[in-house]
């Protein structure tokens, strides 16, 4: 990203032409980024509440106040007899580099010996699923799928999401590549591929094996590659036997010849290419769903070809040294450990002792976490002592006693690896931060001073901490250094070119083979095969909840927002106009909806306002909420997350945002 400044101010931001995967192009949003660093909406100063929590009424108060009072009731709280675990860190990815994500905060709260956060919320089903077969968050290299003969999206709307994997896979169907979705909605994305598999939400595992299935009995596979590659190949074959394309069409809402279709067209076009992404672990069986698909490309041999295989992250193929950077050595006792994705289980009724403290930060959780009635709840609590660290006045920021202002990525140092390529990038600041603001590492600089804490390590600076982000030493940062990667602004890392991780094997498992089956899980009491476990909530697996809510919900990410991010940007929320449901017209018929009707969605944990939107995108059965809204910018002031449940998959401790049933009424 360039940024351009004139007298101080940045008035352009643009890709950078030079860098291969961004190639001069940013996505919608990021385009936009100076809307967000100019917005008038910006935190500027310290505040105080002065109102009742949720009013969102605050002074303003000086940072000397803002950190002597934190300091104070943090040391107040660890002295009580409670202890320092009432205290509670609570962030993710608003910020996502490794020093304003997961360096000085993290020595801080290891420090004081507050309770860890299990960040869940995003990515750790896949993680989980992947790493049991595949060993790491590794896979292809993003530039490689030009080449692809074969690209099977999977659960990801890149058009709206994934905007540089998008552009390489637009120039193989240029070359002739066969480009399929797999989806439960008829994205933008599965608009412009040659087919569209639209299954039911969480039944992806049962695809996959559908897919094993036919390849095994078509004898569409690479023997060589599973003799010399895989462990397990005798037992998975046995599991994947069961699920013929008639069973395998039936618990995904298709017909079975388009099971047959797609298991022959990636048995046989070559090279063949996976693209899955998140949308999919986002129910009771995510991590088994990856685990499935993660399987697949071994199975055919994909991986021999560089423009073969699969790829969900590309994250574990940084050498990050977490150690260096969190400290988790710093850590007193044995603090408990409480997931971000029941966090409003966590505040109101689980934790033990009770959260007594929370700092926000890199996250707006009364928002986005899951079953937002208990997240306000919680929140509302007048005995919790609650920080937020923003950019804006967030549904989250409206619950704080003392707010932060945060620095935006134009104004802060920050060392990024990457889930979608293979380069590392220097974050340097364009501009200094606007008014008072402060990035999380020069606050918890302070806040560690404050409390006393003397180690030398809080008394680094940002390049300090820059310094220490890859583990020394590492083949594949050869040549990568602090300074040179300032200066150049990025720069790929050691690997060959073309680039294919597993041609010869070599997979980061304990066996070095790809593990269908994993002694691994079974030592961890999991089933050491990946398999099909059904929703929570769906007709097959719950039909007395379905007769009441028939409908599956999902709330994938609209396309001007990212998450809760921009969402309050006036020129987004303009293209989104409205939170919207879209509902098939069988569905809208049966109910009496009309195209643009107020509707509510509702279950037995809340309900949502939406303007109806009748289309054949959302399939029979399903309906599709484009999120997240803010909650106080929606009518009625209640978003997607009203709706969604604490239920976690069965991998991961992840949430399980698309596994929830509705019903939608006019309102």
């Amino acid at each position: 990203m360039l940024v351009t400044v004139e007298n101080g101010r940045a008035i352009e931001v643009r890709g950078a032409p030079d860098h291969p995967t961004t190639a001069g192009t940013l996505c919608t949003k990021v385009a936009r980024y100076l809307d967000r660093t100019y917005s008038p909406d910006r935190l500027r100063h310290p505040m105080r509440r002065v109102g009742r929590k949720g009013d969102g009424r605050f002074a303003r108060i000086s940072w000397e106040e803002a950190l002597g009072e934190i300091a104070l009731r943090f040391r107040q709280i660890a002295e009580s007899a409670d202890g320092p675990q009432a205290i509670l860190p609570y962030s993710y990815a608003g910020t996502m580099g490794l020093l304003q994500g997961q360096s000085m905060d993290r020595r801080f709260f290891h420090r004081l010996g507050a309770s860890l956060l299990d960040r869940t919320i995003c990515a750790s089903a896949g993680k989980a699923g992947w790493g049991a077969v595949v060993g790491a968050s590794m896979g292809m290299d993003v530039e490689e799928y030009a080449n692809s003969g074969l690209i099977l999206i999977w659960g990801s709307n890149p058009v709206t999401s994934n905007l540089h994997f998008w552009t390489r896979a637009q120039e193989a169907k240029r070359r002739g590549a066969r480009l399929v979705a797999i989806d439960p909605y008829r994205s933008a994305t599965a608009d412009k591929c040659h087919e569209h598999v639209a299954l039911l939400p969480g039944t992806d595992a049962a695809l996959a094996f559908g897919i094993m299935q036919v390849l095994i009995a078509d004898g569409l596979l690479d023997r060589d590659y599973i003799d010399r590659h895989t462990i397990g190949f005798d037992a998975l074959a046995a599991r994947a036997a069961a699920w013929t394309p008639e069973r395998t069409a039936h618990t995904c809402g298709i017909a079975p010849e388009q099971v047959v279709r797609l298991a022959r067209e990636y048995g046989t076009i070559r090279p063949a290419a996976i693209r899955l992404n998140y949308g999919l672990q986002r129910a009771r069986g995510g991590g088994n769903a990856v685990r499935a698909i993660a399987c697949l490309p071994a199975l055919v041999g994909a991986w021999r070809h560089p423009a073969g295989g699969a790829l969900l992250s590309s994250s574990g193929t940084f050498p990050v040294d977490a150690a260096a950077l969190e400290r988790p050595d710093l850590i007193r006792g044995s603090p408990r450990t409480i997931n971000m994705s029941t966090i409003g289980d966590a505040l109101t009724r689980l934790a033990d002792p009770p959260v007594r403290a929370i700092y926000v930060y890199n996250s707006n959780p009364v928002a986005v976490a899951p079953e937002s009635s208990r997240v306000v709840e919680g929140f509302s609590r007048e005995d919790l002592f609650c920080v937020v660290h923003e950019i804006f006045r967030t549904d989250t920021a409206d619950y704080a006693d003392i707010l932060l202002p945060a620095t935006t990525q134009l104004e802060q140092t920050d060392i990024h690896n990457s889930y979608g390529h293979l380069y590392a990038l220097a974050n340097n600041p364009a501009i200094a931060p606007l008014a008072e603001a402060l990035p999380n590492t020069e606050v918890f600089r302070r806040l560690a001073a404050r409390m006393g804490f003397t180690d030398p390590c809080f008394r680094e600076s940002d390049d300090d901490l820059a310094r220490q982000a890859f583990r020394a030493g590492d083949p594949r940062v050869r040549g990568i250094d602090w300074d040179s990667l300032k200066a150049d602004g990025w720069r790929r890392l050691d690997l060959p070119r073309p680039y294919a991780p597993f041609a010869q094997g070599g997979f980061p498992t304990p066996s070095g083979k790809c593990e269908f089956w994993s002694a691994r899980m079974q030592a961890a009491g999991e089933d050491p095969l990946p398999d099909h476990v059904p929703p929570y909530e769906s007709a097959a697996s719950n039909p007395d909840l379905a007769r009441r809510y028939p409908l599956a919900f999902i709330s994938p990410p609209a396309r001007n927002f990212l998450n809760s991010s921009f969402a309050n940007l006036p020129l987004s929320i303009a293209e989104e106009t409205a939170p919207r449901v879209e509902i098939h017209p069988g569905d809208a018929a049966a109910r009496d909806i009309g195209d643009g009707d107020s509707v509510r969605v509702f279950n037995d944990r809340g309900s949502m306002l939406a303007m109806a939107r009748i289309t054949d995108r959302a399939r029979m059965g399903v309906v599709v909420a484009p999120s997240v809204w803010w909650r106080k910018l929606a009518p009625g002031g209640e978003n997607a997350n009203a709706l969604t449940s604490q239920a976690l998959t069965d991998l991961g401790r992840a949430p399980t945002f698309y596994d929830c049933l509705v019903e939608v009424a006019p309102a």
